[in-house]
């Protein structure tokens, strides 16, 4: 099995060491010297170093579930909608902005405990300044799954109706059009007409593939509190949100065998004892808690 992954790196990367060789023979004698080499830029761009190609935990999820050429989200995907809220809390958390509250003398489960405002300054994305406000706002405090129900407009209660984030989808889609990922259409449905962004820039949605499957497969190193925390909530949240098939469907079969087994190991951990480990991210925990109860 070993053998066989090593050989056989996934459709992702191979794409990219051919255009890359190709690359290569097209420049000419001497110029290397003079130009940075293209993985330097990938290496640049992963680690967010490219303001350009930055993105969310949001963006990322959108962009794993949008179709590259409709340029919108299947139509039967109704897990996007949430799992793009816990997306914020996670967001938010990493950020510096939220924590839970202490889990007290009686050491309250993650999904007991309230969801605290640590800082309200500004993140300068209008998504996650609207979250914030309204965690920040709302006395007594929520917990992690009221927030995600809230935030999502499922609730029964009238008063609590202006919670919703609305046009999410549309909103991060804008964002990723400024990014220069994708652009803007319009589509006739026979009876309607539909804004769609289809996907322009491949190598951007190319690398974050290519960095999922890399984290479950060659950079796996099957302890959660060893792997970055964004990279660890981004197959959390992208499973919930039901678009992980999507970064897996290019690898071969043996691969993608290798690839589920190894997000089943992750959700079949126990939150509350990851979070209680050293440097664990409280409310990242909380909110895996919250979709795979």
């Amino acid at each position: 099995m070993t053998s066989l992954t090593q050989r056989n790196s996934g459709l992702v990367q191979r794409r990219t060491e051919a255009s890359r060789n190709a690359a290569d023979k097209e420049r000419p004698p001497g110029e290397e010297d003079h130009e940075p080499h293209r993985g330097d830029d990938q290496d640049d761009d992963d680690t967010g170093d490219s303001k350009e190609t930055r993105l969310t935990l949001m963006e990322e999820v959108l962009l794993l579930g949008l179709k590259d050429r409709e340029g919108y989200t299947s139509f039967w995907n109704d897990c996007i909608s949430s799992g793009l809220r816990g997306c914020m809390l996670i967001e938010l958390a990493l950020r510096g902005r939220l924590q839970l509250e202490a889990c007290g003398m009686r050491r309250k489960g993650l999904l007991a405990r309230k969801v605290i405002c640590k800082s309200d300054a500004p993140t300068g994305d209008v998504l996650l300044d609207e979250a914030l406000k309204h965690i920040k706002d709302t006395q007594p405090p929520e917990t992690v799954q009221s927030w995600i129900e809230l935030l999502s407009g499922e609730t029964w209660n009238p008063l609590k109706l202006h919670y919703q984030l609305r046009n999410v989808r549309e909103r991060l889609a804008k964002n990723l059009v400024e990014k220069g990922v994708l652009t803007t259409e319009k589509q006739n449905f026979l009876l309607f007409d539909m804004t769609t962004h289809p996907l322009t820039n491949n190598n951007i949605k190319q690398r974050l593939i290519k960095k999922v499957q890399e984290a479950v497969l060659d950079k796996w190193v099957n302890d959660p509190q060893r792997m970055d925390k964004r990279l660890l909530a981004l197959i959390f949240l992208a499973h919930s949100s039901d678009v992980l098939e999507n970064a897996f469907a290019p690898l071969l079969d043996d691969q993608y065998d290798l690839a589920m087994k190894r997000v089943r190991q992750l959700l079949e951990l126990e939150s509350e004892g990851e979070s209680m480990k050293a440097n664990a991210n409280e409310l990242l925990w909380a909110v895996v808690a919250a979709f795979t109860k």
